[in-house]
C-alpha cells in the first residue's frame, strides 16, 4: 500500500529532446538533473535519424530508455521535428497524466509551447546551451545551461585536477561580472525585499530563492556556482549573516550623511591687544 502511495505522489514529467539542438553527451546528466524534481516516465528524442551528426545519439537512446521519434526533414532548412515535438507535447498536456515537462533544446521556436504549457499549470524544465535566447529561457520555470550540468561542485574544485579546475574556474562569474548584469542585479534585490520580514531587512536565503523561483527563470550554476548562497556572497551587493542553521541577507541600509562640523561661535579679532 505503502509502495502505491508513492507512485501516486511522484512527480510526472515528460523529457522531450530535441536531438538537432542538443548534445547526445549531456544526456546523463539531464536525466540525473530531472531526477531531482520528478520521474522521466516520457522519454523522446526527435530527429531525422538518418541524419549522421545524430549517429551520438544511437547509443544513449537505448542505455537511456529514451524513444526515438523519427521526422523526416521535408524541406531544405526547416526542422520538421520542431513541430512533431510540439504536436506530442499538447497531445501529452491534453492527456492530463502528467505535471511537467522537461525540454531539452538551444532553440527559442519552443517559447510559445512553454508558455502554452505553463498556463496549464505545469512546470516546464528547459536545458539548453549558454547561446539559447533569453526568450525561452526566461519562459521555463527553471532553465538550466547545459555546460553547469556536470560541472564540479564548490567542494570538489580544491582536489581537482589542475586542468579541470582551470576550465570550471573561467565558466564562474566574478562578483564585478554579476554586478553589470542589471537583470540579476534586479532580480535579487527586488526578491530580498519581497522576502523581507520586518522593517530591519532581513530575509531568510531560502526565502529569496523561492521568490525567485516564483518570479524567473534562474539557476545559480548558470553562473558557475553550486550555491545560490555563493553567488549571493560574491556578488557583494548584501549584507550576510548567520541566523542558527539558516543564512539571512538584506540590502545594506543608507550611510547616514556625515555630520558637519560646528562652526566656530567666535572669531578671531581683528586686531589683537598684547
Amino acid at each position: 500500500m505503502a509502495h502505491d502511495t508513492r507512485i501516486a505522489n511522484e512527480t510526472r514529467i515528460a523529457l522531450l529532446i530535441d536531438a538537432d539542438n542538443a548534445p547526445a553527451a549531456k544526456i546523463d546528466v539531464i536525466l540525473a538533473e530531472v531526477a531531482r524534481h520528478g520521474v522521466a516516465n516520457v522519454r523522446r528524442a526527435y530527429g531525422n535519424w538518418k541524419s549522421q551528426h545524430l549517429v551520438g545519439w544511437e547509443k544513449v537512446l537505448h542505455e537511456y530508455a529514451i524513444r526515438p521519434i523519427q521526422q523526416f526533414a521535408y524541406s531544405t532548412g526547416k526542422n520538421a521535428s520542431d513541430m512533431a515535438m510540439v504536436i506530442d507535447a499538447m497531445d501529452l498536456m491534453y492527456a492530463r497524466n502528467l505535471d511537467g515537462f522537461a525540454i531539452v533544446s538551444s532553440d527559442a521556436d519552443f517559447t510559445p509551447l512553454v508558455m502554452r504549457l505553463l498556463t496549464e499549470g505545469m512546470k516546464v524544465y528547459g536545458f539548453g546551451e549558454s547561446k539559447t535566447p533569453l526568450a525561452f529561457r526566461s519562459a521555463c520555470s527553471r532553465f538550466t545551461y547545459l555546460e553547469a550540468l556536470g560541472a564540479e561542485t564548490e567542494a570538489d574544485e580544491a582536489s581537482s585536477v589542475a586542468s579541470t579546475g582551470a576550465s570550471a574556474r573561467s565558466a564562474r562569474k566574478t562578483g564585478a561580472e554579476m554586478r553589470q548584469d542589471t537583470r540579476l542585479v534586479q532580480m535579487l534585490r527586488t526578491a530580498v525585499t519581497s522576502a523581507a520580514d520586518g522593517e530591519d531587512g532581513w530575509a531568510n536565503l531560502s526565502a529569496v530563492g523561492g521568490q525567485i523561483g516564483n518570479q524567473a527563470s534562474f539557476d545559480s550554476r548558470n553562473y558557475g556556482y553550486a550555491k545560490f548562497s555563493g553567488l549571493v556572497a560574491e556578488i557583494g551587493l548584501f549584507e550576510m549573516r548567520k541566523d542558527g542553521k539558516s543564512i539571512c541577507v538584506r540590502i545594506p541600509p543608507p550611510k547616514a550623511a556625515p555630520k558637519k562640523a560646528a562652526k566656530a561661535v567666535t572669531k578671531k579679532s581683528a586686531s589683537t591687544k598684547p
